[in-house]
């Protein structure tokens, strides 16, 4: 039964917007940042971003033949790295905003891996694809940006065969609250500068930060991916809580 959607709210940062809102103005944030969105990347996380990235290629051991969707891919990052991992493979990249994929397309690795790699314009609320597609789905730094997160989750579910694996990588809560506090203030005063020195773009990077403090806690967000039905879920801390790598299987 069709539920009625009119007068739903979440949130955009700390902002308080209709549903139908939220998808249209994540694409304007990504797309006025994308084409420095590595750069910035790098800079705010002084490159520790990689690092979590391979820490999550470690925890998924990708293997020949796998095809991994990587959804909110952006620019390829998970894509690459999965690819050169598995030596044979295939990474199906979507994205909700064509700008970051076409940043993604010019890069070095793009062209080396053509033949491996698909670059698709989608909704993770929709996914494109029929059930049972994938053996790997990941999303990294993405599901925070995501309306309405556990109709993602059901859909990573759909379109995994039975034992495929999901793998969630997203910055995440200190469990610490003094450390947390350190974090807020490098979060909230130096993050927008710098997105206004680099990407000329200080309101962007505000919504990034405050939408990092809205996502769900480590266990919280554990207790999202069983409800969407995968088993084995577990979690691991990078960085003391900075971000957090989420693991499940589609038993």
């Amino acid at each position: 039964m069709m539920s009625d959607e009119t007068g739903k709210t979440t949130h955009f940062g700390f902002e308080t917007v209709p549903e139908a809102d939220k998808a249209g103005r994540v694409r304007g944030v990504f797309s006025s940042v994308a084409s420095r969105y590595d750069i910035m990347n790098d800079v705010m996380s002084g490159g520790i971003h990689r690092l979590w990235k391979d820490a999550m290629m470690d925890w998924l051991a990708p293997r020949r033949g796998q095809r991994l969707l990587d959804v909110a891919g952006g620019t390829g990052d998970i894509a690459f790295r999965f690819l050169k991992r598995a030596k044979q493979g295939h990474a199906t990249v979507l994205d909700l905003t064509e700008p970051m994929l076409v940043e993604g397309r010019k890069r070095a690795e793009a062209e080396h891996m053509a033949d491996s790699l698909d670059w698709v314009v989608g909704d993770a609320m929709a996914l494109p694809f029929p059930e049972n597609s994938f053996d790997v789905y990941t999303i990294s730094f993405g599901i925070r940006n995501v309306t309405r997160p556990a109709d993602a989750l059901a859909e990573a579910y759909r379109v995994l065969r039975p034992g495929g694996r999901l793998m969630v990588l997203e910055f995440s809560q200190i469990p610490n609250d003094m450390m947390q506090k350190v974090y807020d203030l490098y979060s909230f005063n130096i993050i927008p500068r710098m997105g206004q020195v680099i990407a000329n773009d200080r309101d962007s990077y505000q919504y990034l930060v405050e939408s990092i403090r809205k996502f769900p806690d480590q266990e919280t967000f554990l207790s999202m991916i069983r409800e969407a039905g995968f088993g084995n879920a577990k979690y691991r801390n990078l960085s003391m809580g900075i971000a957090a790598l989420h693991s499940g299987w589609k038993l």
